[in-house]
């Protein structure tokens, strides 16, 4: 045990050297150096040294990109790190998983691999990103996670999202929730709306990137109707279409706030 234990330490110390020699530590450098150029809102997002992050980013904007790119760079950095990916389905966690894979199959020299599948990678200095199924039941093995990254976040279910917050709790590790709108519902919402200055709120609508032309906008908007264009590229937080009474009369109701006004004036 102890000759592997010296194996495997030996291991560690010459990914860190490797790393440190060919590969640019700091985060948007080693994008750059990869040939991923951000948008400013995108390198504001790798720069984030906090420990909660919303991301509230319409269809197409990259929120993914950079999400798998820091799971990679973490991995590298931080010997012994676990990296978690979490989405609605276990196709979109090997997804997310596929775009790191193609981050590492960039680099002139690859890390080391103990281990590299189609759903997880133990680097040579112990660290391992992980894709994660989209069940609570089959999830709770992890602990001492270093950063979580909840993908499409609106649509996991909320017994997911509070099976894996606890695996933070020891680590102090990093939660990423990044996701388009799905209406007033769900942890993603929640945290938007009440979960206070832990977190730090992304925004970036269709409008303001500069790959998506405006008449592929306005030919969006007719196809789908003001309600799914104001969700999917605005990224607002619309009222589902299938509800009798506005969010906002639901709440003002249940908050003791609005005054009572017999119906029939007695």
């Amino acid at each position: 045990m102890a000759i592997e234990r010296d194996i495997k330490e030996i291991k560690a110390l010459l990914a860190r050297r490797q790393n440190a020699d060919e590969v640019p530590a700091d985060v948007v450098a080693f994008g750059r150096s990869l040939g991923f150029e951000p948008d400013a809102w995108q390198e504001a997002v790798m720069r984030w040294e906090g420990k909660r992050l919303l991301l509230n980013c319409a269809r197409q904007s990259g929120k993914s990109t950079i999400a798998s790119l820091l799971a990679v760079h973490t991995a590298m950095f931080n010997p012994n790190a676990l990296v978690l990916l979490v989405s609605p389905s276990l196709r979109q966690s090997s997804e997310l998983f596929r775009k790191c894979s193609s981050w590492l199959g960039k680099m002139k020299t690859p890390p080391a691999m103990m281990e590299d599948n189609k759903l997880s990678a133990t680097f040579a200095n112990g660290s391992r990103i992980v894709s994660l199924p989209a069940s609570e039941s089959t999830i709770r093995g992890f602990s001492a996670v270093d950063l979580l990254i909840e993908d499409e976040a609106a649509r996991v279910d909320d017994e997911l999202y509070k099976a894996v917050r606890p695996m933070l709790a020891v680590s102090g590790g990093r939660l990423i929730l990044a996701s388009t709108p799905w209406g007033q519902r769900g942890h993603f919402y929640d945290e938007w709306r009440d979960g206070g200055d832990t977190w730090r709120r992304v925004t970036l609508k269709a409008t303001d990137n500069p790959r998506i032309s405006a008449d592929f906008l306005a030919e969006e908007r007719l196809a789908l109707g003001d309600a799914w264009y104001r969700s999917e590229y605005l990224c607002e937080f619309t009222d589902t279409t299938s509800s009798v009474f506005r969010s906002e009369d639901v709440r003002n109701a249940l908050s003791g706030d609005t005054p009572f006004i017999p119906l029939f004036g007695g």
